[in-house]
């Protein structure tokens, strides 16, 4: 394909530039949105183990059944990814069917991670934890910590999977194409990957000991 193609809209010449990248726009942009949100990621992370370390008193306040529920919420997730990977091979092969139903057990074991990961916040806040109260009388920094992780990463999860249901529809719908789904996948990838950072350091290095 060469640097410039001219084509015709309405009568008119449109200059179309290719991507100098030697990739499509969409996916370029859904890097560069990868990249940034990375970092704020790793912002929070880092801000999360300042404080731990730099606490005298932070506590470990996940019993059993948190780490339990956490471990739970991990399975679901990652085997959400390997459902969205074989969605984006169906729809590289063509193959609707399978694709749309590869996509909608994606979108729902997102829903089940979500569920899974509100009961926590539930249960947890039903025991007196706030943003900055510890009802075990350790440091008050830790809910603020908690909550804003977690909470971050869940806001994704919920975007993705809202954003799926509406790649689906345009996939059926024929607006979109394998491209899409490939896209929309790699930031479910990246939602999939955060959680391994986000559950060993919220969950299992505050396991009650």
């Amino acid at each position: 394909m060469s640097q410039s193609e001219l084509t015709m809209s309405t009568g008119h010449e449109v200059l179309m530039e290719s991507s100098p990248y030697g990739m499509e726009k969409k996916k370029l942009g859904m890097w560069i949105f990868i990249v940034s949100d990375a970092c704020t990621f790793a912002t929070f992370l880092f801000g999360y183990g300042y404080m731990r370390v730099g606490s005298q008193n932070w506590g470990t306040p996940f019993e059993f059944s948190s780490i339990l529920n956490g471990i739970i919420m991990t399975f679901v997730l990652l085997s959400s990814s390997l459902s969205m990977l074989a969605a984006v091979r169906a729809t590289q092969a063509g193959q609707k069917a399978s694709a749309n139903k590869w996509l909608g057990l994606t979108m729902l074991l997102g829903t089940v991670f979500a569920i899974l990961h509100l009961r926590e916040w539930f249960k947890m806040i039903g025991e007196g934890w706030r943003l900055f109260y510890n009802p075990l009388g350790g440091a008050a920094q830790f809910g603020a910590c908690f909550f804003s992780v977690t909470g971050l990463h869940l806001t994704h999860v919920i975007s993705g999977v809202i954003a799926l249901a509406f790649i689906a529809r345009g996939y059926n719908q024929g607006r979109y194409d394998s491209s899409h789904v490939e896209t929309a996948g790699l930031y479910w990838h990246f939602v999939d990957l955060v959680w391994m950072f986000v559950f060993p350091l919220m969950y299992l290095m505050n396991a009650a000991r």
